[in-house]
C-alpha cells in the first residue's frame, strides 16, 4: 500500500449536486450533520469551464464561476479537505483556446502541431479518398480500437479554405449557418509528440496543485498514445511511458495519480497499475458487494480484498458513482452465469444496461443507483457502506448513495436517446437533504464514515486481515498498535457488527 496516501473517506459530486453549487456543498460539509465525516472530495469536472458531457470536455481547467468560487476550494482547503481532481490527458474542447486559435490561423497557427493532423499522421500507410483524408492500409486498422462508427476524424475547414481531417476519438458535431460558415463542438485529441501539449500538462497539473488536489484522476490516458498500425487504446509500452512521464511532473508537484480504465479483470491491467506503483481504481467491488448480498456468499469479494493485500495494491474504492455500475470489470472473476444473472436483476429493480461502444451482447456497466440495485433495501444498503468502508484503500462515496437516493426515471426521460446516466445523477435540494439527514439509514452512514475518517485503525501502516469463517459470513480487521476496527457481516440476513477499539476500549460500535 502506497504510504504517503491520506485513506479517508472522499465525498464524490459535481459542484451543483447538492444545492446548486460548490458553495452549497461547503456549507452542508460544515454542518453539525455531516461535519466531520469526509477528508476528501472528488469534484466532478463540471467544476472548471468546459462544454459537453457534464464536464469531461474542458475548454480550460479555470473554475467554472457558475457553479464554484475560488473561495468554494479555499474553504476546502481550510477545513483540511483534501481534493481529487480530473486531468484529462487525450483530448481538450473544440472551443479551447488552443483549438480556436488553429481554425482561426490555420497553418499559420502555433498550435498547429498541438493536434493530431490525421493525414501527417499517416502519411505513407494508406490511399488519399475524395473528401481530402487519408484511408489506412486495412491491416494496419483491423485491430484499432473505435469509439464510433467510421474512422475518428474531423474535417475542419482552414480560413484558406482547406480542408484538413483531425484526429477524434470521442463526440462530434458540426453544424452550418444560412451564410455556410461551419461552427464546430467536441472533444479534439491532443498529440503527445508535441512539446507544447507537455508544456500544457505542465500547467494544468501546476493548477491543479494550487486548487488543494492530492489525487488526479487520468481521464482517458489510454487513448492518448498512439502509433500506425497499433491498437492505439492500451497501446504498450506507449501507455506506460506517457503514464511515466506525467509521473514525473506531477509528483514533485505533490500529486498522486490514479489512471482510470475499466477493464475486465481477466485481463489483468488493474495488476499492472499496481506493480507500476500507481493507485487503482476498484472497478471490481461494486459488482462484488451486490453478488454476495443477493447470493448470500462471501467467496468471491473475500477473495478479492486478499488479492489486494497480497499483491499490496492501494486502491480507491466506490459502490455508485456518477457513471454506471461497473460489469465489464467482472469478466474473469466472477463467473459468467453470475454476471448476467447480476444484470438482471438490477434490469429488473429499473437499471438499464450501457453496452460497451454500441456493441451488442457486450454488457459494460448498468446506470442505476446503488440503492436501487439493491433493491431499496435499506438493511443491504448500510452491510454495503459497511464492507466498502472496512475493504482495503480509500473509499469514495457518491453523494446520492450517502441519501439513499433512488432510480429517477424522470431524469432519463428528460435527458431523451442515451441519457441513461441521469438515473443517478439527481440534483439535490437544499430541502431534500435537510430531510434526508434526519433518515436514520443516512444518519447510520454518516456515523460509520466518522468512524473511519477519525479512527487510528485506519492507516497505511495498519496490518488488515479478511477472512471467510464460512461460506455466507466474511470478516475484516485492521489492527495497529493502538487501535483496530473489526467488521464481522453475515450475509444470510444482511446483519453486522462493526467495532472500534483504542487502547484496549471500546470506542465505536454499531450492529444490526
Amino acid at each position: 500500500m502506497l504510504k504517503n496516501v491520506d485513506l479517508s473517506p472522499m465525498l464524490n459530486a459535481y459542484p451543483d449536486s447538492m444545492g446548486g453549487t460548490l458553495g452549497q456543498i461547503v456549507h452542508w460539509l460544515k454542518n453539525p450533520a455531516l461535519e466531520g465525516s469526509f477528508g476528501a472530495f472528488y469534484i466532478l469536472p463540471s467544476v472548471f469551464h468546459s462544454d459537453l458531457d457534464r464536464g469531461f470536455s474542458i475548454v480550460d481547467y479555470g473554475i467554472n464561476e457558475e457553479l464554484a468560487k475560488k473561495e468554494d476550494i479555499q474553504a476546502l482547503q481550510e477545513m483540511g479537505i483534501r481534493l481529487k481532481l480530473d486531468f484529462i490527458l487525450n483530448h481538450i474542447s473544440v472551443n479551447s483556446p488552443q483549438f480556436k486559435d488553429l481554425l482561426a490561423r490555420g497553418e499559420q497557427s502555433e498550435y498547429k502541431d498541438f493536434f493530431i493532423n490525421w493525414n501527417a499522421f499517416w502519411e505513407g500507410h494508406g490511399q488519399m479518398t475524395e473528401e481530402g483524408y487519408i484511408q489506412p492500409d486495412p491491416e494496419l486498422i483491423k485491430n484499432m480500437f473505435f469509439r464510433k462508427p467510421g474512422l475518428p476524424i474531423l474535417m475542419l475547414e482552414f480560413p484558406d479554405g482547406r480542408k484538413i481531417p483531425y484526429w477524434n476519438t470521442f463526440y462530434q458535431k458540426v453544424t452550418v449557418d444560412e451564410n455556410g460558415k461551419k461552427s464546430y463542438l467536441g472533444q479534439m485529441d491532443l498529440n503527445i509528440r508535441s512539446q507544447k501539449v507537455w508544456e500544457y500538462y505542465d500547467q494544468v497539473l501546476q493548477t491543479l496543485a494550487d486548487y488543494g488536489a492530492a489525487i488526479v484522476r487520468l481521464d482517458a490516458f489510454a487513448y492518448a498514445p498512439k502509433a500506425v498500425g497499433e491498437r492505439n487504446f492500451m497501446n504498450e509500452p506507449g501507455t506506460w511511458d506517457l503514464l511515466e512521464q506525467v509521473r514525473q511532473i506531477a509528483e514533485p508537484k505533490g500529486l498522486t495519480l490514479l489512471p482510470e480504465i475499466h477493464a475486465s479483470y481477466g485481463e489483468g491491467t488493474y495488476r499492472i497499475i499496481g506493480e507500476k506503483g500507481y493507485m487503482v481504481y476498484d472497478f471490481f467491488l461494486p459488482g462484488l458487494v451486490i453478488d454476495a448480498i443477493e447470493k448470500k456468499h462471501s467467496k468471491y469479494l473475500a477473495a478479492w480484498g486478499q488479492e489486494i493485500l497480497d499483491r499490496d495494491i492501494t486502491t480507491v474504492n466506490m459502490l455508485g458513482c456518477h457513471d454506471g455500475i461497473p460489469m465489464l470489470d467482472l469478466k474473469g472473476l466472477l463467473p459468467e452465469e453470475e454476471i448476467q444473472e447480476l444484470i438482471d436483476l438490477m434490469v429488473q429493480r429499473g437499471g438499464f444496461v450501457k453496452d460497451l461502444h454500441g456493441a451488442k451482447n457486450m454488457y459494460y456497466q448498468v446506470n442505476a443507483t446503488y440503492f436501487s440495485a439493491l433493491g431499496d433495501d435499506e438493511r443491504k444498503m448500510l452491510l454495503s457502506r459497511a464492507i466498502q468502508l472496512m475493504m482495503p484503500g480509500k473509499p469514495q462515496v457518491w453523494y446520492l448513495d450517502l441519501f439513499a437516493g433512488k432510480n429517477d426515471h424522470e431524469a432519463v426521460r428528460l435527458a431523451g436517446p442515451g441519457g441513461h446516466k441521469e438515473i443517478n445523477r439527481t440534483n439535490l435540494k437544499d430541502e431534500d437533504i435537510e430531510a434526508k439527514l434526519e433518515d436514520p439509514l443516512v444518519k447510520k452512514q454518516i456515523e460509520m464514515l466518522r468512524f473511519r475518517k477519525e479512527s487510528p485503525a485506519f492507516s497505511p501502516e495498519a496490518q488488515i486481515m479478511i477472512s471467510a469463517p464460512a461460506p455466507d459470513k466474511l470478516s475484516i480487521c485492521w489492527a495497529t498498535e493502538d487501535a483496530a476496527a473489526s467488521l464481522e457481516a453475515d450475509f444470510s440476513d444482511c446483519s453486522f457488527r462493526l467495532l472500534g477499539t483504542e487502547k484496549g476500549s471500546c470506542v465505536f460500535q454499531m450492529q444490526q
